[in-house]
Formats: structure tokens, C-alpha cells, sequence
């Protein structure tokens, strides 16, 4: 256990360089055993800020080794002394929320003010409501017979792995870490190769009070690093957030170890705007929804919205005004609400759907915002926001996820239409619907096909309210207490006979 404060260091460039190529192992940042590195690039502007460690097997088994020394120890503790400690670790985490949300910005290209710094904030969030937890890994008595004391325990799975995403990495780490912690498992991290340094220092934050192996993260690619974790006979349980082919393949090698998997996939989130809406809030809603802050690049995104036919073009009109009264620029300006897309791969898939959207006859192409005129920017991976009209719900683009900052706006005739349309997806993580009428509201909440529905509202992922999704957006839920009893411990059943 590290003994002295981190010093908070709000110079994002400078922090970058210090966590460049190396891995946390052990309580130790440590170089990957190959010596090779990953370069991070600035979005906003194309250039190198960093490294990151190309872990192999090898760093994976050290990392899974150390973890396995650490487990008897952690699970040994007292649950809720455990849920104290990742308190303290929020405590802690709350005095660097400044500085890992201009990281998380720098190497991610989302705007500070509107993405990173919430994302930051909700960090800490997550490790504290877990951190409260503690006391509720409780088991049962079981009246199964006058002569036999019956009782159930809730007992760690034992290690961890967890594969995160690039596009909100640090949220989604911690509301898969902290549970798994609090329930007294010990975890392996595996970063996405983009967005490895804030990542990185969260684990390097909370390691000045966890115990060495409790907490660990490498870096690599999927097929180098991911797999390995995976596949590591050390690993009891993975948990994974990414796309729907990779989620296929974790689940088959999870399926080879016959291990528990959640896995949190796409989506293609479909949002009702009602005749009797509330067309401000549905608008407001939408332009939230829809995650244009984070260039489209989020599973919840609102990126199909079924309007009535006598609120369609208002509802339209109102939307770009809003979007285009929004500020494209450099992530880390405050004035800045949208930032860029992660990557030049990504930008030139979000490109190619644009195109063909406007290649769909009938479609039109609602382009949003303006392009940051700034020089320095010229190389940075911006989108002006798009909405499509014209287009129906068997286009690709309202059946594929694109993850980017495009949505189609479709007009419907009636209610029933616009749920068989909503549900006509390989997809069902999340769902809106915006309505006066109280039998509409509680009629989609049981029918819209999805994991997530809300009513009147957008907001995204909070700790305390199970996150998940059906179909083909994955297995299991997050964010909840149910996560940390069902996804992070097994439950034995005891008997004493008493005869």
C-alpha cells in the first residue's frame, strides 16, 4: 500500500508523459516485459501525447498472478471494512477529479466542460455508493427443516477481468470495479488501446490505499491482451463493455472456461416523441439523448427518433437550432460543448454512413454546428452533427450502430406504429417516450423492448439504477446492487444438523 498523496497534477500533457508506457501490477508501475509501447494520440489535434504498454500473455499473467496472491487475503476482510476502504478511495479520488478530467479529455477529444469533468465527478460517485454497500452482502436462513440450521453466505467469485471501452472509460471501469472490490474479488483491468492513461491513473489513485494485486490494469490490444485475460485459467469472472462481435468472442472463450460473463453491448436506442408531448422537453431531450456532446459515441444514444407526423418538422427545426447554437472546438477550452471522435478509423466509418444516407433517395442530411476554424485543429477528428429525414426504419442507418453523431428523425402516423417500429431491433438497451398521458407512459414502459426506459427524460447511466440492456445489447445489469450480488459473488448454501 502506497503511503504519500499523489500530487495533483492538473497539466494534462505533463501527466500523460509520466504514464506513458507502463502498466500497474502489483501495487508497481511497471513497463510491459517486451519493452513495447502503444502510441495515444490527441484527437483535437493528431498528434502524440504519450504511450501506452503493449502487453502480451506475459504481462497479462503477472497481472493475474498478482492478483491471485492478493485475493485469500481481501476476501478475508470484513465486507463492510471493505466498502469503507473504497469509500476512502472516493475521498481520495474527489481531489483529482479536475485533473483526470482534462486527461480523459486530452486523449479522448470530448469536450471538458460538458463530458469529461462529469465523467470524472461520477467516478468518485460510483466508488462511494459502492463503498456503502458493503453491508448487504448478507446471505439467508433457510426453513428447510426443525432439525437442520439452514443458511446461505455470499462468497467472492474470486479474479476478475474487465475489459473497458474508449468512450467513457473511467466510468465504466469504476462501476465494474467497485463492485467487484467491495464483494472482496481482486481484478485485472484491461484499458482499450485508445484511452489508457486516465484509466491508468485512477488504478495508480486508489492504489495508494488498496492493498498490492487488489487492483491492477494493463494495456494492449484485444487479440495480444484481451484475449489472454480471458483465457487465463486465473480469471473467474469477466466482465466486458464493447461492441457486439467482440462480446460474441468474449463469451465464447468464457464459455470454453464454463466462467460468468456480463457483457454490456450496442445499441440502437430508440426514442417516441408523442402528439402530446411536450415539444420543448422532447427537444431538450433529444439533443441530450442523442450524446451530441460526446460526438454520438455512446450505446444509450438516441440515434432513432420516431416523432408524430404533426410534430416532425417543429421538432426538427428546433433540434438543429439547438445543436447549431453549440461550440465545436478544442476539448480542453471551456467554451467548447462538442469535442471529436476518438479516432481516424472511427471518423471514416461515421463519414461513410453519412454518405450513404445522403445516397438514399429521399433522405435529406441536416448537417449541425460548424467545424472548429482554428488552424492548430485542422488535423482533429471533428463531425459536424447530422439528422437524417426521409429515411424509414430498415435503412442501415436505423438498424446498424454507428456510434457517431448522427441520428434519423422518423415520422409516425400512431402509437402502435411507432412501438412495432422502436422494437424492430437486433438491439434493447435503452428506450424514451414522450407523453402527457399516463396510460401511454406506463403502457410503453412494459412494451418498449429494452433494459433502460424512461419516461420524459434522457439522462445517462447512474450508480444506483440497474444498467442493461436485452437482446443482442448483451447479458446482465450494472450500476446496482444486484451487479455486485449476482454478477461478483456465488452463493453457498450451509446446513447444520442440529438432530
Amino acid at each position: 500500500m502506497m503511503e504519500h498523496a499523489l500530487a495533483c497534477e492538473t497539466n494534462p500533457a505533463r501527466l500523460a508523459e509520466a504514464l506513458s508506457g507502463v502498466n500497474l501490477i502489483d501495487g508497481r508501475l511497471v513497463p510491459a516485459r517486451s519493452g513495447e509501447t502503444l502510441p495515444v494520440v490527441n484527437p483535437a489535434t493528431g498528434r502524440q501525447i504519450g504511450t501506452a504498454a503493449a502487453s502480451n500473455a506475459d504481462d497479462v499473467a503477472a497481472a493475474v498472478e498478482a492478483a491471485q496472491r492478493a485475493q485469500p487475503a481481501w476476501a478475508a476482510i470484513a465486507a463492510r471494512k471493505r466498502g469503507t476502504m473504497l469509500a476512502e478511495c472516493a475521498r481520495l479520488l474527489n481531489a483529482h477529479v479536475e485533473e483526470l478530467g482534462r486527461l480523459v479529455a486530452l486523449e479522448t477529444g470530448k469536450a471538458l466542460r460538458t463530458e469529461s469533468r462529469v465523467e470524472a465527478s461520477v467516478v468518485a460517485d460510483a466508488l462511494q455508493f459502492y463503498g456503502g454497500l458493503g453491508s448487504e452482502l448478507k446471505g439467508e436462513s433457510v426453513p428447510f427443516s426443525p432439525e437442520m440450521l439452514t443458511v446461505t453466505t455470499r462468497e467472492p467469485v474470486g479474479v476478475v477481468g474487465v475489459i473497458i471501452p474508449w468512450n467513457a472509460p473511467m466510468m465504466l471501469m469504476a462501476l465494474k470495479i467497485a463492485p467487484a472490490i467491495v464483494a472482496g474479488n481482486c481484478v485485472v483491468v484491461k484499458s482499450a488501446e485508445e484511452a489508457p492513461l486516465a484509466v491508468l491513473r485512477v488504478c495508480q489513485i486508489l492504489n495508494q490505499l488498496l492493498p498490492p494485486g487488489v487492483l491492477n490494469i494493463v494495456s494492449g490490444f484485444g487479440p495480444e491482451c484481451g484475449a489472454p485475460l480471458v483465457a487465463h485459467p486465473g480469471v473467474r469472472k469477466i466482465t466486458f463493455t464493447g461492441s457486439v462481435e467482440t462480446g460474441r468472442l468474449v463469451a465464447k472463450a468464457a464459455g470454453e472456461k464454463l466462467i460468468p460473463v456480463t457483457l454490456e453491448l450496442g445499441g440502437k436506442s430508440p426514442m417516441i416523441v408523442m402528439g402530446d408531448a411536450d415539444l420543448d422537453k422532447a427537444v431538450a431531450g433529444a439533443v441530450a439523448g442523442m450524446r451530441f456532446t460526446r460526438q454520438g459515441q455512446s450505446c444509450t444514444a438516441a440515434s432513432r427518433i420516431f416523432v408524430h407526423e404533426r410534430l416532425h418538422d417543429e421538432f426538427v427545426a428546433k433540434v438543429k437550432a439547438k445543436v447549431d447554437a453549440m461550440k465545436m472546438g478544442d476539448p480542453l477550452d471551456e467554451a467548447t460543448d462538442i469535442g471529436t471522435l476518438i479516432s481516424r478509423e472511427q471518423r471514416n466509418k461515421v463519414l461513410a454512413y453519412i454518405d450513404a444516407g445522403r445516397d438514399t433517395p429521399g433522405a435529406s442530411a441536416i448537417e449541425c454546428s460548424a467545424l472548429p476554424s482554428d488552424d492548430a485543429l485542422k488535423e482533429g477528428l471533428y463531425v459536424r452533427p447530422v439528422i437524417f429525414t426521409g429515411l424509414d426504419n430498415r435503412s442501415r442507418l436505423a438498424r446498424e450502430e454507428i456510434f457517431g453523431p448522427v441520428t434519423c428523425v422518423i415520422a409516425f402516423e400512431n402509437y402502435e406504429d411507432a412501438l412495432a417500429q422502436a422494437n424492430d431491433s437486433d438491439y434493447g438497451l435503452a428506450a424514451t417516450i414522450w407523453t402527457r398521458d399516463l396510460k401511454t407512459a406506463l403502457d410503453a414502459s412494459r412494451r418498449l423492448e429494452a433494459g433502460f426506459v424512461q419516461i420524459n427524460q434522457n439522462i445517462v447511466v447512474q450508480p444506483g439504477l440497474s444498467y442493461g440492456g436485452v437482446k443482442q445489447s448483451g447479458l446482465g445489469r450494472e450500476a446496482s446492487l444486484e451487479a455486485m450480488l449476482d454478477h461478483f459473488t456465488h452463493k453457498k448454501t450451509v446446513i447444520f444438523n442440529l438432530a
